[in-house]
């Protein structure tokens, strides 16, 4: 029996940080938008955005099948309030650089926070099935649910 406190990325998820038939006008218009869902929630604060946007400029945040993870830089920390997510599906594809994006997963990390999470993101997104999974789900519980370790979840 574990501590009660759920684990995983799910856990950083509020359902108000899901938009599920969402359209973008491109990469920076779909970072634009995983960026407000997260100042929505009070998780960051709008300059946020803007570090999202400068790191995408660095380096791209495109992972693999159809899955995007956009985060800040370092010098963006300060605008994070708290750890959280957001989860935005583009149905009709946004395109990304040349990749066609269909589930972008904004991130909010404190400290070094980022890295924890990106690395247990990878793990589930680079599973083809639960890439899948995730892109065909219809709630916000069911990401939820998605983005929680099996282990987790066994309930």
């Amino acid at each position: 029996m574990g501590s009660g406190v759920a684990s995983g990325p799910g856990a950083l998820l509020d359902p108000a940080a899901v938009r599920l038939d969402a359209r973008a006008d491109g990469r920076d218009d779909a970072i634009r938008q995983c960026g407000r869902l997260l100042v929505e929630i009070g998780a960051v604060t709008e300059p946020y955005i803007q570090s999202m946007l400068d790191r995408e400029r660095s380096i791209s945040t495109y992972l693999a099948e159809g899955v995007a993870i956009p985060h800040g830089t370092a010098e963006g920390k300060d605008a994070v309030l708290r750890d959280a997510l957001a989860v935005v599906r583009f149905p009709e594809g946004a395109d990304w650089n040349g990749a066609k994006v269909t589930l972008a997963i904004g991130i909010a990390a404190r400290g070094d926070g980022h890295m924890a999470i990106l690395g247990e993101l990878a793990q589930i997104l680079l599973d083809p099935a639960r890439a899948r999974a995730l892109r065909e789900a219809t709630t916000a519980e069911r990401i939820a649910g998605l983005l929680t370790p099996a282990e987790a979840s066994d309930d």
